[in-house]
């Protein structure tokens, strides 16, 4: 039993909890705040900032979601290879 819990952590984590789908993508939209959108993709993977804009990746290069933030709200989104 304990061994396979530990496979199903071990799989949630290498899968990224499943969060980077097409399904929350769908979810986004310009206007949401930064909290929003992290309650559906979890914490990003990495942020950058300057002045009064965010941009923040969740994935990696070669799967990933993008967002741009402008005062908190969404301006911008994208993603790569998101299914």
């Amino acid at each position: 039993m304990k061994r396979a819990l530990l496979l199903f952590l071990l799989f949630i984590i290498l899968t990224g909890c499943g969060n980077l789908s097409k399904a929350n993508y769908d979810k986004l939209k310009v206007g949401m705040t930064y909290d929003e959108v992290v309650a559906i993709l979890g914490k990003p993977d990495d942020c950058s900032e300057a002045l009064f804009a965010r941009n923040c990746t969740w994935g990696n290069e070669s799967k990933h979601i993008t967002v741009s933030f402008i005062g908190d709200k969404v301006m911008l989104y994208a993603s790569k290879n998101v299914k």
